[in-house]
């Protein structure tokens, strides 16, 4: 995914309700205290641990890539650390009926719909490769989060996990 902005967001000391009030004030959601994605108009938060989030730009004009760590630093100040991430780590989205089956061969954890529902999260790996895994709030794309030194070799194993259901992926 381009022009996606990324930033990690880390509460501060003793901050964690104050923050999560400020970021309901500006944003309209309630940042997940369990792996979980929350979304709203223009930006989503997922869980990342404790007092952690990645914050992930809906490709909005309003907060872009250029724009939502500074954003973000300046409305959180002395509530959160803000660091952008839109660099460093690479976003793939997954979709359609097979989804789940193509993640099933490289992603170690259950992702059968009771055990992984909608707005789920979860800090795991596919194919040796840490990522941050979530599923939207509609229950119809997985988004996987890498470190962008990772990319290509993510890229070869979910072409190749994907290639048996459609010949025509990653040509």
């Amino acid at each position: 995914l381009d022009g996606v902005g990324i930033a990690h967001v880390a509460a501060r000391r003793g901050q964690s309700e104050a923050l999560a009030a400020r970021v309901q004030e500006l944003y309209g959601v309630s940042l997940p205290t369990s792996p979980r994605i929350v979304s709203g108009p223009d930006i989503a938060f997922v869980w990342a641990g404790p007092d952690q989030w990645l914050a992930v730009s809906q490709s909005s004009e309003k907060l872009t890539s250029q724009n939502l760590e500074k954003e973000l630093a300046d409305k959180l100040a002395g509530l959160a650390s803000v660091a952008d991430q839109s660099d460093a780590r690479a976003l793939a989205t997954i979709r359609g009926p097979k989804a789940r089956q193509v993640l099933a061969k490289g992603v170690p954890i259950d992702l059968h719909p009771k055990a992984f529902p909608a707005g789920s999260a979860a800090i795991t790996h596919a194919s040796h490769i840490g990522v941050l895994l979530w599923l939207s709030e509609q229950g119809d794309t997985f988004t996987l989060a890498c470190p962008r030194s990772y990319a290509t070799s993510f890229w070869g194993w979910l072409t190749e996990a994907a290639a048996e259901f459609s010949p025509s992926v990653g040509g």
